[in-house]
């Protein structure tokens, strides 16, 4: 018997967002939590804690707060498919159901920017969505992708990111 696919979260946004974050679907730590990003070795909630004020120590609830307040959006190109563990690697692509994220788009029109968190984020973006607007894929967040120092990491999301945030 094949088991229920994981299922994502609904969009964490305020109601101006200029930058959506889009990541793959939640591991399984995330679901756990019911949190984006909720494995604590990710690095998101710490490069987003440099960017952005919402960093890990705070409550989950003030850390979107933040982010929303920052014009940051976060959703995830997958509503859900099947993915035994947590990897990206593992997604059955035939299972995917993407969310509607030019639905999202077209209801905040104040978006300048879709910044994919790794590489199969992007991947996914172009396969099923791929809008008119800027997308930039970004270095993949999570602990499996330990490849780049955190602060190299750092510095490519703050390019990418940092001018469409308050205060740059």
């Amino acid at each position: 018997m094949t088991p229920a696919p994981s299922q994502g979260f609904p969009p964490a946004t305020g109601p101006d967002p200029r930058v959506l974050v889009l990541g793959t679907l939640p591991g399984a730590e995330s679901l756990r939590r019911q949190e984006y990003y909720g494995l604590p070795r990710n690095r998101f909630w710490w490069i987003m804690g440099q960017l952005t004020g919402a960093t890990p120590e705070l409550p989950y609830p003030q850390r979107l707060t933040r982010l929303a307040e920052a014009g940051v959006a976060l959703w995830d190109v997958c509503h859900s498919a099947q993915r035994p563990g947590s990897l990206d690697a593992a997604i059955d692509r035939a299972s995917i159901r993407p969310n509607d994220i030019a639905g999202f788009v077209a209801a905040h029109p104040t978006l300048r920017l879709v910044a994919c968190n790794g590489a199969t984020a992007a991947t996914l973006y172009r396969r099923f969505v791929a809008l008119p607007l800027p997308m930039v894929r970004l270095p993949s967040t999570s602990p499996a992708h330990a490849g780049m120092p955190a602060d190299a990491k750092l510095a490519l999301w703050r390019a990418a990111l940092a001018p469409l945030l308050p205060g740059s």
